[in-house]
């Protein structure tokens, strides 16, 4: 079984003790003030959450930009020295970024133009010249940071997500020596759809920089390898799973992303879970079954539709009014873009109309948290529900997924997972339904409350056994043996000369 101290182990014999050096958007703990001191939060989303235990197991050092505002006592120092003193065991470099960039870098590009570019949710991505230029800005700014750890050594670089893709080539043109990883934790569109991205050769050019890029599902990395085919054309030597670029090769690999299993379901046994687990019982009063969704408020993530399904359950099967409580955890996103304000005032709506509709005072159907929870308050919830919808309209993976059946330590409740999610291809035995067809929620729904409990202990058994052994060690050492693979290979160096050449080539 994959663990920290097998991770460090593969690493140390792979990595041949090279620098580790994790890059992302999003700092590994939000600074916050309680008091009058100063602690950490997690964010918002599964990245940081997984990534964690990662850089702890190797003793990196996580590059990032720091949240703003900070608490006015709160500097880049203090947080540095807390991140070391509180048990994650790695550094944490943190920029800051300009306003006047952030905004069109972070809201604009990467949130209102690749965002719904790769993901099949039906909003128009917006491409401005400005953002682009913020972007390249941006990422030239984590790129000098990433160097400047680096010291000019080998060291091997990993580096998250879509906010970043400039980044790799940027680093190889002035090290060579480095070796340089990527994880894409989104989709990865079709070849035509990237075609209408106006910066697509470029953006490319930065992620063939890597020695290699990890998708989560194999038709990701597919559609990569084809876009390149297509857009670069001949300059491009493409295989199923690398891709060679003015004399270096990129490999591209799936694996699929995953959590720490066993922190989580030992977590989820804590006193102090425990006693959230009751606050939420006695929030919820004597209802006999809960339902939970739990979410950033973001359009991919289907929260609207799976809400009136919930209406639409209710009114089909009005014997289950006052007996079905649906807790519908909403933590605001990205609130200066239109869309996402549009989004969190549907939702609203949508469940004001249920509670109207079918509720009475003893009773509320839907009760919507538009908050961040703790990681303990979630497993509460976790713990107390009959059944948990994960039903994105299309997700690269979710780990919502996978953190509720870790958290079932009694073999109990029930998954309902979109079949659009990542996670779907792994937890086969959830029940799986189409985030598009309200007739689909509400049979999935009435599925889980009408399952025998020896069919949800098969199930749920089934679904953390997969968690169980695919865990988030397991996928790090995949993506460490192929850095390590790349640097035992035979004149693995680099010369700078070839890249800037791509580069010039290109712009």
């Amino acid at each position: 079984m994959w663990d920290q101290a097998r991770l460090a182990e593969v690493a140390g014999n792979a990595l041949q003790n090279l620098k580790f050096i994790v890059v992302s958007n999003r700092e590994p703990g939000i600074p916050q003030e309680s008091n009058g001191t100063g602690k950490q939060s997690s964010p918002a989303g599964g990245l940081t959450a997984a990534l964690k235990p990662i850089v702890s197991a190797l003793g990196g050092t996580w590059v990032a930009q720091g949240s703003a505002p900070k608490p006015r006592f709160w500097s880049s120092a203090m947080f540095r020295s807390a991140s070391r003193s509180r048990q994650h065991g790695f550094g944490v470099r943190l920029l800051t970024i300009p306003p006047s960039l952030y905004e069109p870098y972070y809201e604009g590009l990467a949130n209102q133009g690749l965002w719904p570019l790769c993901h099949n949710a039906y909003r128009k991505p917006v491409y401005r010249q400005a953002d682009w230029t913020a972007y390249r800005r941006v990422n030239r700014l984590f790129a000098d940071a990433v160097l400047e750890e680096a010291a000019g050594q080998p060291a091997v670089v990993f580096v998250q997500d879509y906010h970043l893709a400039l980044v790799p080539r940027l680093l190889k043109s002035e090290n060579p020596n480095l070796i340089v990883g990527h994880f894409w934790h989104i989709p990865w569109p079709a070849p035509e759809l990237l075609q209408t991205f106006p910066w697509a050769g470029e953006l490319l050019d930065g992620m063939l920089g890597n020695d290699v890029i990890g998708f989560h599902l194999p038709r990701h990395g597919r559609n990569f390898v084809d876009g390149v085919e297509e857009i670069l054309g001949s300059e491009a030597e493409c295989d199923t799973d690398a891709v060679r670029f003015f004399d270096h090769t990129t490999r591209v690999q799936t694996a699929p992303i995953s959590i720490d299993f066993q922190r989580q379901t030992e977590t989820a046994q804590s006193p102090e879970v425990t006693g959230y687990l009751e606050q939420w019982r006695a929030r919820l009063g004597a209802v006999r079954y809960v339902g939970i969704g739990i979410d950033r408020c973001d359009y991919t993530k289907g929260i609207p539709e799976r809400l009136r399904a919930i209406g639409a359950l209710l009114e089909a099967n009005p014997g289950l009014r006052g007996k079905l409580s649906f807790v519908q955890v909403a933590v605001p996103s990205r609130s200066g873009i239109p869309e996402y304000c549009d989004l969190t005032r549907e939702v609203e709506q949508e469940t004001i109309a249920i509670n109207n509709r079918y509720g009475d005072r003893n009773w509320t159907p839907v009760l919507l948290e538009q908050r961040n929870l703790s990681g303990v308050e979630m497993m509460a919830l976790h713990r107390l529900a009959h059944f948990c919808m994960v039903t994105p309209l299309h997700d690269g993976m979710n780990l919502v997924a996978k953190e509720f059946v870790a958290s079932r330590f009694d073999n109990d409740g029930v998954l309902i997972l979109s079949q659009f999610a990542g996670a779907a291809r792994e937890l086969t035995s959830a029940v799986q339904v189409n985030p598009f067809s309200e007739t689909s929620l509400v049979s999935g729904i009435t599925t889980a409350l009408t399952m025998p409990p020896a069919e949800r202990t098969r199930r749920i058994w089934e679904a953390r056994r997969v968690v169980r052994e695919n865990n988030i060690y397991h996928w790090a050492g995949k993506l460490i043996r192929e850095f390590g693979s790349v640097a035992s290979t035979p004149g693995y160096l680099h010369t700078a000369g070839s890249f800037r050449q791509a580069v010039a080539s290109v712009a």
